[in-house]
């Protein structure tokens, strides 16, 4: 979202962009659901809908009605206070409502929303509505792509872009200092100053002890080193789960590669293309990165670590999703963009941390156990919507999102 957006403008151009990146689908392609990580993409356009509809139509806007009686035991996510749902396993039966008719309900809200936007006593929840359909957006293109992965044709969502490698990742990238820095007390997480999630505060004080973290992030070309090393065979580089894992599963590389008839190729919304060595390497778990850093004789920040250096960088740099991109990392020296990157710290809530009451306190907190910090953003993160508290978060064993991982090292 650009900086000088109301938020009328911003509604509007986000629920844009979700009907414009599910418009090369087909029903079919909208309603398979490929594992229970992912959601169809008929699901996210409904379920971000049923958001607006529900905490803003239902509870704010009197006398209104709801477009469908059934919908909200169909498309609630998580939200306990808001009563049964649908198993998250099924979303992917729903061959009805079909992708018209959710369409349709998509135009109703947005419509019956029109009179709530201007009113700054509705500013706090559209704004969480609106990162919360960006967050969405991400979602229903990571979740397409594993869908479309599935397929042995290696369906394309769309054309290849022809400008794809023609500037080349920076040729000094891999001259670059590291961000170093001598240690003290840091401030983390959000400032009080526009919006943020409830998990990315209070803020706080940390301390930290003298560290550098790389200036780019690892690339295809330095993975395939680690795999052709014995990466995935040599158990002493491994955290013991991260192990277990890699042997019960047959894990050999990062999600999406092949070794194609005409070379290492990985697989995109494009289909299957060339993978390009000096791109960022992305799809790992954080046990593959955790067990690459150890390799590679470095290891993971923390994500005080990674904030600290970020706090004056520009959130919008990098690869990130605007309505012309092209979905798939470039590799640079910006810190957000290109991927998501996994840091070493634990998922677990901030001093005096407290969530939000209501149903919209279910947004995060209950989600802090187990799962593992990312920081930055990604080639499908919608350009505007990070920063350099923002906290992602996933389980160690997931890889289906564009994550990858940029070393640090003590000083």
């Amino acid at each position: 979202m650009a900086a000088d957006e109301n938020l009328r403008q911003q509604f509007a151009r986000t629920r844009a962009l979700s009907e414009s990146l599910a418009e090369p689908l087909s029903d079919a392609d909208a309603t398979i659901q490929s594992m229970e990580d992912a959601s169809p993409t008929k699901w996210h356009l409904a379920h971000t809908t049923w958001f607006f509809e529900t905490f803003l139509l239902r509870d704010r806007k009197p006398g209104y009605r709801l477009f469908d009686e059934k919908f909200p035991f169909l498309f609630n996510s998580y939200y306990e206070a808001e009563g049964e749902r649908i198993g998250r396993f099924a979303r992917g039966m729903l061959s009805r409502p079909t992708l018209d008719e959710i369409c349709e309900w998509r135009a109703h809200v947005s419509r019956e929303m029109e009179p709530l936007l201007d009113d700054p006593a509705h500013a706090e929840l559209i704004a969480l509505g609106i990162a919360h359909e960006q967050q969405h957006q991400e979602l229903l293109l990571t979740d397409i792509k594993h869908a479309l992965f599935q397929n042995p044709l290696g369906p394309e969502m769309w054309p290849e872009p022809t400008c794809r490698g023609m500037a080349g990742p920076d040729p000094l990238a891999n001259s670059l200092p590291w961000h170093e820095h001598p240690g003290g007390i840091a401030l983390i997480g959000h400032d009080g100053e526009g919006f943020a999630y409830d998990n990315e505060g209070p803020q706080h004080r940390v301390l930290l002890e003298p560290f550098a973290l790389a200036p780019r992030l690892v690339t295809n070309g330095e993975w395939a080193e680690f795999v052709a090393d014995g990466g995935y065979r040599n158990a002493a580089l491994w955290l013991a789960d991260g192990w277990a894992w890699v042997q019960e599963n047959g894990i050999e590389a990062p999600l999406y590669w092949r070794d194609g008839d005409f070379g290492p190729e990985q697989f995109s919304h494009y289909g299957w293309v060339h993978r390009v060595t000096e791109e960022p390497v992305t799809h790992l778990s954080f046990y593959e990165a955790d067990a690459y850093a150890t390799w590679a004789g470095k290891r993971l920040p923390t994500e005080f670590e990674w904030e600290a250096i970020a706090a004056h960088a520009d959130p919008r740099g990098g690869e990130q999703l605007d309505e012309d991109s092209y979905l798939l990392p470039a590799g640079g020296d910006d810190l957000f963009g290109d991927c998501w990157q996994f840091t070493r710290s634990a998922y677990l809530p901030y001093p005096r941390y407290q969530p939000p009451a209501g149903a919209v306190g279910e947004y995060n907190g209950k989600f802090m156990s187990g799962q593992c910090v990312l920081k930055g953003a990604s080639c499908a993160t919608v350009r505007g919507h990070s920063r350099a508290s923002y906290r992602n978060f996933f389980y160690p064993h997931q890889r289906w999102q564009f994550t990858g991982l940029r070393l640090a090292r003590d000083l």
